[in-house]
């Protein structure tokens, strides 16, 4: 070996050792800041890999087998067209209501599938940010006019940002809008309408698995609440008459896996992600002794969870330590946060912008969190600021973005989505 090499691995091996000589173990907010970054890792771990993930998981595997790279070039692809690809993008998240992190496998495959980087990424924003249940929800908590701020600002922001950033790399898009010329003519498998069945079913069982718990004991949103477990088992085992019907699974297989599935709901009711994580390994098992293209399906998935799961994982330990859960706290403490977002200053929106970028918010956690950071001091402008950019990006995110369309990609991507928040919320908070 070069002598270079031997002087780097010993810088790193020094580096390493002085950081363990070092560790304040023992110190309380040090101890306090790893038990909050288990803790959170240990909550992502039971509310989102299985009911979010996952599913986003068989999603974003399924558009890669079951949606023509055709199909995908001709309405989202970089020589689509315009209207129709960031119309469809930037209203997608009123169909998905869904957080930063589970919206990314679905964003890596339409990528995959050649989708241009301006309508994929103004889906990437929108779909976390335009939620029509947390929208409504800040309308309520936080004030009518922060509701359709955050609206208007989040699909504007998807739409800029989209055609900012097929701007910044329209050369690259052009050799993309290229390509299609030279694909052979891809013809259906199926019909339209019953790839769209499929897919309605995917995101209904991922939707309903994750509905909320609205404030109000009544009222609709109350009342889908109520029945989300039934509605989510009636769409399982819609798709499991479209796997059989129409994607050649055996009935007797599928009967067998929903009937386990359906004891484990029965035997345990208040544990429902039992029966969920057996639907899901039951789905996975069904696929591997498919047809080729089932068991393309099922490798598909499993690469999505390979490349994002683990960058997740280790996005929201850090975040634990660096920032703890919601009304706790990590190294970073929580009143400093709170003393550098009031007023309306510049450096408010900018600071409550950057540190939405970086925060996790599990979707609908970021009302509760604004209500109390705006009742100790927070200006209205950055509670903007922060609305537009933390539902939308996370730490754990971002080190997905980047294994997806690269760091300078990613770098543009977060520096736009923080200074549009920004000059959002200076804008906002001058005139309200």
């Amino acid at each position: 070996m070069s002598l270079k090499s031997e002087w780097k691995s010993l810088s790193v091996i020094s580096a390493v050792f002085v950081v363990l000589f070092y560790l304040p173990v023992g110190n309380l907010r040090f101890d306090n800041a790893l038990s909050e970054a288990l803790h959170l890792v240990k909550w992502y771990a039971r509310e989102h890999v299985l009911l979010c993930l996952v599913p986003a998981f068989f999603i974003a595997g399924a558009i890669g087998v079951f949606v023509s790279q055709a199909s995908v070039m001709k309405y989202l692809g970089a020589g689509a067209n315009k209207v129709l690809a960031y119309g469809v993008a930037s209203v997608s998240g009123s169909i998905l209501a869904v957080c930063s992190c589970t919206v990314l496998p679905l964003f890596a495959g339409i990528h995959r599938m050649g989708a241009g980087l301006g309508p994929a990424t103004a889906f990437l924003y929108a779909g976390p940010a335009i939620n029509v249940l947390a929208i409504i929800l800040t309308a309520r908590v936080l004030g009518i006019e922060l509701g359709v701020a955050r609206a208007v600002g989040a699909v504007v922001f998807s739409i800029v940002i989209g055609l900012l950033m097929h701007l910044f790399f329209r050369n690259e898009e052009k050799e993309k809008a290229a390509t299609p010329a030279a694909l052979p003519d891809e013809g259906e498998v199926r019909p339209l309408w019953k790839t769209a069945t499929f897919f309605a079913a995917l995101i209904a069982i991922l939707v309903f698995a994750n509905w909320g718990r609205p404030a109000e004991t009544a009222g609709l949103w109350h009342a889908i609440y109520s029945a989300k477990w039934i509605v989510t088992s009636f769409m399982g085992a819609a798709l499991g008459l479209i796997l059989v019907g129409w994607f050649g699974l055996t009935w007797w297989k599928v009967v067998a896996a929903g009937v386990v599935t359906g004891l484990l709901a029965a035997v345990v009711p208040a544990e429902p992600r039992l029966a969920f994580t057996a639907g899901a390994l039951g789905l996975s098992v069904l696929l591997a002794g498919g047809n080729s293209e089932n068991r393309e399906w099922l490798d598909q998935s499993w690469g999505f969870a390979k490349q994002i799961l683990p960058l997740l994982l280790i996005g929201v330990l850090i975040a634990g330590v660096l920032l703890g859960r919601p009304g706790q706290e990590g190294l970073i403490p929580s009143q400093w946060i709170a003393g550098l977002v009031g007023g309306n200053s510049i450096g408010a929106n900018l600071f409550a912008s950057v540190a939405g970028a970086f925060m996790y918010f599990a979707t609908l956690t970021e009302v509760p969190i604004l209500e109390g950071l705006l009742g100790n001091g927070m200006g209205k402008g950055p509670a903007l600021a922060l609305l537009l950019s933390g539902p939308a990006l996370s730490l754990p995110s971002i080190l997905v973005i980047r294994s997806v369309i690269g760091m300078k990609k990613t770098l543009i991507f977060l520096v736009l989505v923080v200074v549009m928040a920004t000059i959002t919320g200076l804008i906002y908070g001058t005139l309200f």
